[in-house]
């Protein structure tokens, strides 16, 4: 058994689709249109045939409740992994990208939180 799929509630696709592109530089796998949404899934350029990003509408009562309520506690959506946590930083800090926690270290790992503007926090990790 593996990971195919993880889902990431995001407040509006279109949003979701530029910022996970354009600033993290995610692929497009699949963007199929669900009526009013679409199946719209990532991959990572490193890992195309790897585990794929969806982005979920959160319009679900409970979704949008579980993302505002993490988002307002602090904690992450998810976590990526970098090569180079301070290279990725610097990177994303140039394409505009906001920083809620600067690359800090913690134990065994560096990692850093990002706002990705669809109401989510993500944690970035160098292990």
């Amino acid at each position: 058994m593996r990971i195919i799929v993880n889902s990431i509630f995001v407040e509006d696709q279109n949003q979701a689709l530029a910022f996970y592109t354009d600033k993290l530089g995610f692929i497009k796998k699949h963007d199929i249109p669900t009526g009013k949404f679409r199946w719209i899934t990532l991959a990572s350029p490193e890992d195309e045939g790897g585990c794929e990003l969806l982005l979920e509408p959160n319009e679900h009562p409970a979704a949008k409740e579980y993302q505002q309520k993490i988002f307002a506690d602090g904690i992450p959506a998810t976590m990526f992994a970098v090569t180079n946590i301070h290279e990725e930083y610097n990177r994303l800090v140039e394409k505009g990208v906001e920083f809620t926690m600067q690359p800090t270290e913690m134990g065994t790992i560096t990692m850093a939180v990002f706002d990705d503007t669809c109401g989510n926090l993500i944690q970035i990790v160098q292990q």
